[in-house]
Parts: C-alpha cells; structure tokens; sequence
C-alpha cells in the first residue's frame, strides 16, 4: 500500500482502515515512510480529526510496534502504577510523584518524553544529573524498579518504537495539538510499559495544549475513555496552566527546585497541591488507600518522614547517577554563568503571565529545541517566578534569567517584562485543580 495514497485518503477527509493505520505504523518501525510523508499524514490527521475507532486502532497498533512489558516475573509486592502529564511551563510533578508513590507501596515505570513544543520535557531534565541514563535496556530498568520502586526514563528501543519517531516530527511540525495524536502517544507508552493504574495530568490554559477548557475536557474524555477501553484503570485531573508551575523553569532549574521540594526546603503552594492530589489518585486506583483522606495522609507522611526523598535518590543511582546527589544537588547540577535579576517597573498585583510565550524564551535561551536534532543546555531557564496574585513594588524581583552569556541574559530579561501582567488589582483567584474525570 503507497504511503502517498494513505495519505491523500486521510487529507481528503476519510477515515483510515485498520490496514492504513499498520501500513503507517511499519513505515514508522522500518523506516520505509519518509520523515516528509510522516509530516505529511501528521498534518492530515491533525486537519481532518480522528474518530475514535481511528484513535483505538492507532493507540493499540504503536503499542504493538514494539515490547509490551510483563511485570509479573519480577515479583512486584505492589501495583503497577503512573502518571502522565499533557505538558506545560515548570511542570515537574512527575520528579515528585514517582517516589512518593513507590514510598506508599506503588512502582513506577514511568516512560516520560523530552520538551516538546513550547513544553518542558521531564527526560531534559533528568538527563541535567550527570551519567544519570534516560534510556537503559530492559535489564537496567527492572533493576532500578525492584530497588527504588520508581525509574523516569525515555522509550528504550524495545518500547513503543513507531511512537518515538513520530512524537519526534510532530514536536517540529506544529502538529503536536491533535487530540488524537497526543492521545495515541502517551497511551502507547504507557499501555506498553505494563501498567495497571494511570493518572492523566491534563493542562488547561495559555501555557497547555489545551488552551481552552472545551478541548482539555476533550482530551482527557479521550484519553480516559482509550486507556480505559484497552484495560487501564485511568482517572484524569484538569489542572491551570495560566502561569508557571513551582517558581523555576528551565532543565536543571528545576530538577534543583524538585530537590529542594522532596527534602521540604522549598515547596510552592500549587505544585504541592497538584503533586499531593494526582499522588493520592495513584494509590486509590492502586488499592494502596481506602480513600482520599488516607491517602493524602500516606502522601504527606512520605514526604515528611524522607521517605520519597530517599527512593529518589536510589532511583538516581540506580540509573548512574551520583549516590549523593541528593545530598549534593548544586554540586552535580549545571549552573549558568550569567544570572540577572528581572525587576518590577512600577508597584502592582501580577495580574497574569503569557505562559506560553515564557515557555518558548527558554527555548530562545537555549534550554528547548527548534529542531528534533537540537542539544539542549540544561543551565538555563527562570527561577525565583512570581506568582499570579502576589504584591510587588517597583523595584522588586519578578524573576532570575539564567542565561549562557551576557547578550542572551540582557535579551530575555527584555523580553520577559512585557509577558508578566502588573495590575493594579488583585486578580480573583483561580484553583490549579480544576476538574476530575470521571467526577
């Protein structure tokens, strides 16, 4: 079947076949579709929609391009659990989630992905820990599961294979907000990775995908209702994605803030929040807690009693990283050698923020990529973000730019003052948890 007739009848507005959609996934595996016909039915998929019979069948087929885990030889005393986040600006839950999930009882093959659009990718962070490996064999990854309870890698080669080129031409191809393709994506992975418990993070705002609350429902109706369909027990939370999550973005910016966050030295009231309400979601589909009380309750004690901490740090030296990294963060993490201070021109509230525009600065800094083949430096980004709501007076301290040199510091300090709104009232205040699906 030519691949330029798979794509002309979905670019005429037909629905594809399921002989279409495993011709596609091949061409994806063997490398016989070329990176401009993938572009090509990418954009027809993104015009003309998937049905949901369409979105089924492209899910399950990336699913079988590849391995699909089985845990059961490796005697897990625990369910096998997840969380996946649809992307935003200074989004590292996940960084959180994963061990205190594992300190509750949970393990955690969590397959995460690189930045993607104006998005931070968890993996681009991850890989600011030196030898820490992203991607390791089959082996390496029951390893450090049986060991820490949680490892944050990349797709290995064996998972999921048809998925990794495509999310790779579709990040450059302005092709990434499809609801279908977004959720072929991310469930291939995780229905690859052998789970039995998801929790979907869905971003809704000028930061997220889904900028609008119509599509994040959209989304998060989709994915529930694949995930759920192909046997994954999977709730979703819609959260705000109208500002900066936490008070740092960037790579390692914010797997030092993450640190800080499992050690209790630093922890913004909205990604608490999220991290605590999506941990307890875990170990409710998991059957690790009777109800959200308690399990908000274990969420607490193993952040508090060092006990998350703890599996992340095992998790990291599972993986290569430094055994005291922990203990170490800003000995091991790379550090800009430019930071200059982004200061208030005038007294106000911060009324809002383009969150989306300051995710692409990063990008412009150098901590994103315009091209799949782009290196990323992982020392810069913003921290020390102000939030929406918060009083300042001329003078005070929006954010820190880190920044490779002086030029590009000066650069994006002038061009983060005009995306941070100073009013002169306070803005009604808006909830980061904004709805759970299924209620």
């Amino acid at each position: 079947m030519l691949a330029q007739e798979i794509i002309r009848h979905k670019r005429d507005g037909h629905s594809l076949q399921c002989d279409h959609i495993d011709a596609f996934v091949r061409g994806l595996v063997e490398g016989s579709w070329s990176e401009g016909q993938i572009a090509a039915m990418a954009m027809a998929m993104f015009l003309r929609g998937m049905s949901s019979s369409e979105t089924v069948e492209l899910t399950q087929a990336m699913t079988r391009s590849g391995v699909v885990m089985d845990w059961a030889s490796a005697d897990l005393p625990g369910p096998i659990l997840d969380k996946h986040s649809t992307g935003g600006v200074g989004d590292k839950v996940s960084l959180m989630l994963a061990p205190i999930v594992a300190a509750c009882g949970g393990f955690v093959p969590m397959i995460s992905g690189r930045g993607l659009g104006h998005t931070g990718g968890t993996l681009d962070k991850l890989d600011s820990i030196p030898g820490y490996q992203s991607t390791p064999d089959t082996q390496r990854l029951r390893q450090a599961l049986q060991s820490a309870g949680c490892a944050i890698i990349g797709q290995t080669a064996e998972l999921a294979p048809a998925d990794r080129r495509l999310y790779a031409i579709r990040d450059v191809t302005a092709t990434v907000e499809s609801v279908a393709l977004i959720t072929a994506s991310i469930l291939s992975k995780k229905l690859a990775a052998g789970l039995q418990g998801l929790v979907m993070d869905v971003k809704v705002g000028n930061g997220a995908f889904a900028a609008s609350q119509s599509m994040a429902v959209e989304l998060a109706q989709s994915l529930v209702t694949v995930a759920n369909g192909a046997g994954l027990p999977t709730r979703a939370w819609i959260t705000d994605m109208n500002q900066v999550l936490g008070d740092s973005c960037g790579n390692a910016v914010e797997m030092r803030e993450a640190v800080e966050f499992l050690q209790g030295n630093r922890r913004e009231p909205r990604l608490l929040e999220v991290t605590r309400v999506l941990s307890a979601e875990l170990l409710l589909i998991g059957g690790l807690a009777l109800d959200q009380e308690q399990a908000l309750r274990q969420v607490d004690t193993a952040l508090d009693s060092g006990a998350a901490l703890e599996r992340f740090a095992r998790m990291v030296a599972a993986l290569g990283g430094p055994a005291d990294f922990v203990e170490r963060a800003r000995h091991y993490l790379p550090a800009a050698p430019v930071q200059m201070k982004v200061i208030a021109p005038h007294s106000g509230w911060i009324g809002g923020m383009a969150t989306r525009e300051i995710g692409l600065l990063i990008i412009e800094l150098g901590g994103g990529r315009r091209r799949a083949s782009d290196t990323v430096d992982p020392r810069v980004g913003f921290t020390q973000f102000v939030q929406v709501g918060q009083r300042v007076e001329a003078g005070d301290l929006l954010a820190v730019v880190h920044a490779a040199d002086a030029n590009a510091a000066e650069s994006a300090s002038q061009a983060l003052l005009p995306l941070i709104e100073l009013a002169d009232q306070a803005p009604a205040s808006t909830p980061v948890l904004v709805t759970r699906l299924p209620a």
